[in-house]
């Protein structure tokens, strides 16, 4: 597909791979770290404080290769009881807390730090942030790993989802309100002891790197335009700072998939599509905050997708998908593609979360592939024949 522009076709079913997907360096990164810890100490116990990243397939993986998954209790939080001062402890892409390293380093572990560094440039921005006694209003999910970890080098921190609760916020700074509601809407996303009235006199914007940057931008608009309006333009560099903290990787992939839909608006450095695909496969892991705002994009342009996070969502022989709305439903939906004699030509556009290996996309593919036609025998055999000069099998287009 790379090689023939991005596309492919077999059986009157167009492919169009996004511009930008899949792996970004960070997380190949981790991953490489991750197996590379095991080669180096094979046989000390080894654990990760939590998923390496959010794929189902790599981290049954390191599971295999005997690394132990650190499990977060409810109501108590993550159990290190077992974890001994000769141990190895990976830290995942996404981070890990003040708490947590401290402890860590106190036990004396041998540790192996896989932290994303556009994650680190996060935390400088949130230090930085504390030092000048800026509250950090930082744009996330409260109970995201990245996020927590974000908010643990905070002094005081509010965390807001959405452009939505950021309006709310905005309303507080400019009219005040009643605290005590103030502090019930956002009861586990603030630190300990926060006073609204207070403490958003002097804020600061960060943000997690997974989140969608158009809505990042705008939250930072607002926050600005609210400081100016209450502490008057000469006043806002005391009142509100921010540094740009959106991971290029996140943004190229959310670019790409605005092109792949046909959004020339929003599409940024990517070329715009000619018009979008009758519908978008997007695959990557079912608890991925970037995968869901790339599930998110099309489902705004009102182009049916459908968020897999694997091969295990397609049942062939049904032509039944199980997958996932952006803001979290499940759905199942037969039949999925058009398949048979009378089955037209269609074109599918497709992308993957920043945590998804190209395998897990292969897969899902020669799927839809089977579907359409059972005479399908997937990809990677007919490749391993061309390279030994054998004839591709009839029933394959390039």
């Amino acid at each position: 597909m790379r090689a023939n522009n991005n596309t492919w076709t077999f059986a009157g079913l167009t492919i169009r791979l996004a511009e930008a997907y899949g792996y970004c360096w960070g997380v190949e990164r981790a991953v490489q770290m991750a197996y590379e810890a095991r080669r180096a100490w094979p046989n000390a116990k080894v654990h990760v404080t939590n998923e390496i990243i959010h794929n189902p397939a790599v981290n049954g993986r390191l599971v295999e290769m005997d690394i132990a998954i650190i499990q977060d209790v409810p109501g108590v939080g993550k159990d290190f009881s077992g974890v001994a001062p000769e141990d190895v402890v990976i830290l995942p892409a996404f981070g890990a807390s003040v708490q947590e390293m401290k402890l860590l380093a106190e036990r004396g572990v041998q540790i192996v730090d896989t932290t994303c560094p556009w994650v680190a440039k996060v935390w400088n921005a949130v230090d930085n942030q504390a030092r000048k006694d800026h509250t950090s209003i930082i744009h996330g999910k409260y109970s995201h790993e990245e996020t927590v970890a974000t908010a643990s080098f905070a002094d005081t921190y509010l965390i807001i989802r959405d452009l939505g609760e950021a309006r709310y916020v905005c309303d507080y700074i400019l009219n005040g309100g009643d605290a005590a509601a103030f502090l019930a809407k956002f009861k586990n996303a603030v630190s300990a002891g926060f006073d609204p009235d207070a403490d958003l006199a002097r804020v600061g914007l960060a943000n997690q790197t997974t989140m969608l940057r158009d809505e990042t931008t705008a939250i930072g608009k607002l926050l600005e335009a609210t400081q100016m309006r209450r502490w008057g333009p000469e006043a806002l560099a005391q009142h509100y700072m921010v540094m740009d903290t959106i991971c290029d990787a996140t943004q190229e992939r959310q670019d790409a998939v605005h092109a792949l839909v046909g959004n020339a608006e929003k599409a940024g450095a990517a070329a715009p599509a000619s018009g979008p695909p009758d519908m978008v496969l997007v695959v990557g892991g079912f608890n991925s905050s970037n995968t869901s705002h790339l599930q998110e994009i099309p489902e705004d342009r009102g182009v049916p997708s459908f968020w897999v996070d694997g091969a295990r969502c397609v049942d062939v022989a049904t032509n039944t998908v199980t997958h996932k709305l952006a803001h979290g439903d499940m759905l199942s939906t037969s039949p999925w593609i058009p398949a048979g004699p009378g089955a037209g030509p269609m074109t599918i556009g497709v992308t993957s979360g920043a945590s998804t290996p190209d395998a897990a996309v292969e897969e899902v593919l020669e799927a839809i592939f089977r579907i359409r036609d059972p005479s399908f025998r997937g990809v990677a055999p007919d490749l391993a024949l061309a390279a030994k000069g054998v004839a591709r099998p009839s029933g394959h287009e390039e």
